[in-house]
């Protein structure tokens, strides 16, 4: 039998860090998957060691916690979420797996996968660039670029999560995450030119495939906009938002019945039906995200109280999500999310906005911003920061 030493420590420290890890977790394994890297992937592993540590420590607090029927059930509903993030890093741990045990994902995979929302990206630091010996909070990289670094590589070794503190250094690279006009500008600052993407054209055989891996990249998408919707819904005590989440692991659903029999059909046009394997898993990590991004609004819909902690534990985490209205004073006005480029100058991703009395999820680049739209957008705080100047108000910018 396995022991744990219980460390004593709040709930709410160890749901942050669950939330924290569990997105790392999976930035590493899609970067695992596009560099076929087997020491990120074996990170991820490491990663999931922590993550058991965390779920032990979590429910001993639950148990602690709980004295009253009240207090249960409010419990309940924090253990449901700490189960959720769980469920996410088990899924991108299986990933990792394959990494390590060599299964091998198509060529399209990875030409198509940079054409995600939120792109991976390599960068070299160049000497005496402009990232030559800077930490990333000196620079507000994410802000400033729009992309967050989730690794180093440092000669041999490599720093996963860097924070605020750490410097890089010429020869470094640099594993970034988000939107591909901020990768651009990152290669920049680096000293570096960004590599153009390789056009792909699908012929005859290839075509199914060609479906396959941009339906698997759509699936990405969506199953990481219903985390952020769930954790957005609970914030924010909205149920409707909760229900877009249900629809989406729905919609994700329906995606899979697709996805197979594309890859069915696929099989029948190539030789070599091994690297449809690695599809089939990817395809079920997605979905696996968005099950557990369900289970998380299910608190919500099942009335479940949620203790004020919650929005300590979504503000406090690494990446936080904000609620903006834009002002009539605001330069967004009529401005498409595009023109507005806000991903790539605040570092912040839309997850929605409301016009009026009406949602949209999900919201495409011509998308235009009116008087009195609500914002939802998730990121680093100094990105909210200049988020709400854009939006037509004073806030102070805080430290990284």
């Amino acid at each position: 039998m396995m022991e744990h030493d219980y460390q004593p420590i709040s709930f709410k420290d160890v749901l942050i860090e669950m939330k924290d890890i569990s997105e790392l977790m999976v930035d590493l394994s899609y970067s695992a998957i596009l560099f076929e890297s087997k020491e990120i992937a074996l990170e991820v592993t490491n990663l999931e060691e922590s993550m058991n540590k965390l779920v032990y420590q979590a429910r001993i607090q639950s148990l602690l916690g709980a004295r009253r029927l009240e207090e249960a059930e409010a419990m309940s509903g924090m253990l449901q979420v700490a189960e959720a993030a769980e469920k996410i890093s088990n899924s991108a741990t299986e990933i990792a797996k394959l990494i390590l045990k060599d299964v091998k994902f198509p060529a399209e995979l990875k030409r198509v996968l940079p054409e995600a929302e939120e792109v991976v990206a390599r960068v070299i630091v160049g000497s005496e660039s402009e990232l030559d010996g800077r930490t990333l909070g000196e620079l507000k990289l994410q802000s400033t670029t729009g992309m967050q670094v989730i690794a180093i590589r440092r000669g041999r070794g490599w720093i996963y999560d860097p924070d605020k503190n750490t410097r890089m250094l010429a020869g470094d690279i640099l594993i970034a995450k988000g939107p591909e006009g901020g990768a651009e500008l990152l290669s920049s600052m680096a000293g570096a030119e960004h590599p153009r993407r390789q056009e792909y054209r699908a012929r005859g055989a290839v075509d199914y495939m060609d479906r396959v891996v941009q339906l698997i990249v759509e699936m990405k998408n969506l199953s990481e906009l219903s985390v952020g919707l769930a954790y957005t819904s609970l914030l924010f005590n909205n149920k409707e938002v909760a229900n877009e989440v249900v629809a989406l692991d729905s919609t994700l659903d329906d995606m899979r019945y697709d996805l197979d029999l594309w890859i069915l059909e696929a099989a029948k046009r190539i030789e070599d039906v091994r690297s449809l394997r690695g599809l089939l898993y990817i395809s079920s990590f997605a979905e696996a995200i968005s099950n557990a991004a369900r289970a998380i609004v299910d608190v919500l819909l099942r009335d479940i109280e949620i203790p004020p902690v919650f929005k300590k534990i979504v503000r406090e985490s690494d990446e936080i999500i904000s609620r903006i209205t834009v002002a009539s004073s605001s330069p967004l006005i009529g401005k498409s999310l595009k023109e507005a480029s806000l991903a790539t100058v605040t570092g912040m991703v839309v997850l929605a906005i409301k016009h009026g009395d009406r949602w949209v999820y999900h919201p495409g680049k011509n998308i235009r911003l009116e008087n009195g739209d609500v914002i939802i957008a998730k990121g680093r705080r100094d990105g909210e920061c200049r988020l709400y100047e854009l939006a037509g108000y004073k806030h102070e910018e805080p430290d990284e």
